[in-house]
């Protein structure tokens, strides 16, 4: 195996997308101290930071980069309990499970003697610990093999001198090592303390498992090691910490993005029983990153109590520059700058020539409104101030950055910051942003006591950083044959760089660089545009992120394509996928691919194809359906997955839409556990099938019109899919893994609008569908 070395990290970096904005004050520390391990491990020692990767991926150009070495993350206990930490947060996807059983795998480790831990906010000492962008299995394959490795290298060794004979003679296997000439064995507990003796060994001399004596991975049957306690009740979220003399606190804040206090009454407020106190919240002009947003907090002695006092505060707002924000004026907006040429961000050919001399064109303009993330357990967040030093425990994605963020706003050494990750009732995004711990951290230190910051869902909706809202608009070209020769599709949305920076207007390179730029289509005249659309909100990341409204735009427009020269939906799309080739982008000039090198990860068109005939395949596309049934197919790259889904629907006389079966084929090049990458798909069939049907998030006067479950709902398990089929392309050989957390998303609805449009003959061109089938 071709194994790289001394690849630098980068403990300077900005944190993932900021480094595309600008952000004062974001640097990173580059001092490493204050490091050490728990003092019941056996196996521990100084840690190293290295990298060393069989292909290039971006993990060195994250935030801290990464940390490779066993006794960083591994911990052998005189019982053979072997612990393994896992620095990467747990919200549905099961990486707590996956990263932790990749070192099982290369240590020989029994997993059912491993005990999992998780890791506190540190990036110094484990590397980054961003939980986004569909990225730890991706970063993390390599190095968590090589810390397997390495501890298993070490416990060789040490078991080769205690028995005076050359390591070479001895292996490790399920949990002991064995001398097979001899026939002794000893475990690795009995190893543990000889063992943390040995250097680590080289990444270059290590020597990693043949795949093909796996045990666990790439197998299945292995269950996310929370299951018990998640479906007993015994698992901690970040709403079931408490601590002594622990104050409970909810928030008024302003109801429109960039407003601020004028004046508030607490007397009733502090009438109502068990309510102690009410204090103004310090706030940041927007935009201000993850800064709180300011406002009054209830505190009490109970979060019920605080909410009632809350609701019998009398306040005075002063709504600011935003207040006359209206979605439907600005959807207006955003469709006249769509009507109109905006900044070229892709050109190939003459697109402007080939339109006008085209036999045919077709033009279709998209719409999806902002998007709430309403994750199952809202933000929530407990902080203990005491002096310079500051402990918090809360469900963030993102506990380096949460660590960072809070040691800054309380203007203490980040080595005096303490952030405990809870498990994560759901994230999508929403949980990188920690303003709710930061307000915990400012009233912890304010009233010198613990205090916990809930939100409610009333809260969760408010004041989301939501799903940006867009218009795609694109014209096709076609010749007399029906061959298209033209594609130019604009793009508007209010860019996630407006939460950072005040005045951007053009989304950001990550932002076109999913769905837009990368069109993998070969038609010889190709342009991409991207007109200005200020933001009027937060716009934050969203799980799959702009890759919903393109892959919309685009796979819809295919459907349209197809109805309009009567070919088959599933040939259309092939044609226009092309010949298997790796698509050229060098007319971009910032080609952004999810933050990974382009060797490694290319748009790779044989890949893409392939997911669309698997799917047709098993998905039976073309079988014969009832009346009132469609078919629809989309395939989209995000994330550098490839990804098909083929929809059926039902819809009957009364416009009642039903999903009886979704088939969906990826291609996430090698992957840990198969059982993991099904209940993704599944579950972003249920999300997708839930935005596309009722998500929606609208305002008036600044504010946001939705509140809760009944104005902003998902679906039930009644209206779920009731079949969904996942196929998953076994890998090549040296396929690097990618992303599977996010890229079920993006196709389901385009798949689901092309199958309404074969049932009914009507096309969905704004989502939320809501009452248009009833029409």
């Amino acid at each position: 195996m071709n194994i790289r070395t001394n690849i630098p990290t980068n403990s300077g970096k900005l944190r993932g997308f900021e480094k595309h904005v600008k952000v004062e004050n974001v640097s990173r520390r580059s001092i490493l101290k204050g490091l050490g391990i728990a003092g019941s491990f056996v196996l521990a020692a100084p840690v190293m930071t290295r990298q060393a990767f069989a292909y290039e991926t971006g993990a060195g150009k994250m935030p801290h980069g990464v940390v490779v070495d066993p006794r960083v993350f591994v911990a052998i206990a005189p019982d053979g309990v072997v612990t393994i930490l896992a620095h990467r947060s747990e919200m549905g996807t099961g990486v707590r499970t996956s990263l932790p059983l990749i070192v099982a795998e290369e240590m020989e480790a029994d997993w059912s003697r491993v005990h999992v831990q998780q890791a506190h906010g540190d990036e110094v000492k484990f590397g980054n610990q961003d939980t986004d962008g569909s990225r730890s299995t991706r970063h993390y394959l390599i190095p968590m093999r090589q810390i397997g490795a390495s501890a298993r290298s070490m416990l060789e060794a040490a078991a080769a001198k205690k028995w005076g004979v050359p390591v070479a003679e001895v292996k490790a296997q399920n949990h002991e090592v064995v001398h097979s000439s001899s026939g002794r064995k000893i475990g690795f507990g009995d190893l543990a303390a000889d063992a943390a003796k040995e250097s680590v060994p080289s990444i270059e001399g290590l020597k990693l498992k043949d795949p093909k004596d796996f045990r666990y991975l790439g197998k299945g049957q292995v269950s996310i090691v929370d299951l018990h306690d998640i479906t007993t009740g015994k698992a901690q979220y970040g709403a079931d910490v408490r601590l002594p003399g622990l104050k409970y606190a909810v928030i008024a804040r302003p109801p429109v993005t960039g407003g601020k206090l004028k004046s508030f009454d607490d007397g009733a407020a502090m009438k109502v029983p068990g309510v102690e106190k009410v204090m103004e919240v310090k706030g940041w002009p927007w935009p201000s990153k993850f800064q709180p947003l300011g406002g009054v907090a209830v505190i009490a002695r109970n979060t019920g109590a605080a909410i009632k006092g809350r609701d019998a505060l009398k306040i005075v707002w002063d709504d600011g520059a935003n207040a006359k924000y209206d979605s439907a004026t600005y959807r207006a907006s955003l469709e006249e700058a769509a009507r109109k040429p905006g900044l070229v961000v892709r050109k190939e050919g003459d697109v402007d020539a080939a339109l006008k001399s085209a036999d045919k064109v077709i033009v279709g303009e998209y719409y999806l409104p902002h998007l709430a993330h309403v994750s199952m357990e809202p933000p929530v967040a407990v902080a203990d101030v005491k002096g310079d030093k500051a402990q918090i425990w809360a469900p963030v994605q993102s506990p380096g950055g949460t660590r960072e963020d809070v040691a800054k706003t309380l203007g203490i050494p980040e080595d005096n910051v303490t952030v405990n990750v809870t498990l994560l009732g759901g994230g999508f995004g929403r949980k990188s942003k920690c303003d709710f711990a930061l307000e915990a951290a400012l009233l912890s230190k304010e009233l010198g006591a613990p205090v916990k910051v809930q939100w409610t869902r009333e809260d969760d909706v408010h004041h989301d950083f939501l799903h940006t809202v867009s218009v795609e608009r694109i014209e096709a070209g076609l010749d007399k044959s029906g061959k298209v020769i033209a594609w130019r599709h604009r793009s508007v949305a209010p860019t996630i760089a407006s939460t950072f920076a005040a005045g951007a207007n053009h989304e950001a390179p990550f932002e076109l660089g999913m769905g837009l730029i990368d069109n993998p289509f070969e038609i010889a005249n190709l342009q991409c545009e991207n007109p200005e659309a200020a933001a009027f909100t937060r716009i934050g990341w969203f799980r799959s992120v702009s890759n919903i409204p393109r892959a919309f735009a685009v796979q819809s427009m295919v459907g349209e394509i197809a109805h309009a020269t009567g070919r088959d939906q599933k040939e259309m799309l092939l044609e226009l996928i092309g010949s298997p080739r790796i698509v050229n982008l060098s007319s971009v000039k910032d080609p952004w691919n999810y933050g990974e090198p382009y060797d490694s990860y290319p748009i790779d068109t044989a890949r893409l194809r392939k997911v669309v005939e698997l799917v047709a395949e098993k998905g039976e596309w073309g079988r014969s359906l009832p009346k009132g049934h469609g078919l629809g197919i989309a395939v989209h790259r995000s994330f550098v997955s490839y990804i098909a889904t083929i929809v059926e629907v039902a819809v009957d006389d009364k416009g009642k839409l039903t999903v009886p079966r979704v088939d969906t084929a990826i291609d996430c090049g090698t992957y840990v556990n198969p059982e993991r990458i099904a209940s993704q798909i599944e579950g972003a069939a249920i999300m997708g099938l839930s935005l596309a049907k009722y998500g929606e998030i609208s305002f008036k006067d600044g504010k946001v019109q939705q509140s809760n479950f009944d104005d902003f709902p998902v679906i039930r398990i009644d209206e779920s899919p009731v079949i969904t089929n996942v196929y998953i392309v076994p890998p090549g050989a040296d396929t690097p893994p990618s992303g599977v957390g996010e890229p079920g998303v993006p196709p389901f609805a385009p798949a689901l609008s092309n199958a309404i449009f074969a049932a009914t003959g009507k096309r969905i061109r704004a989502l939320p569908i809501g009452k248009q089938l009833e029409t």
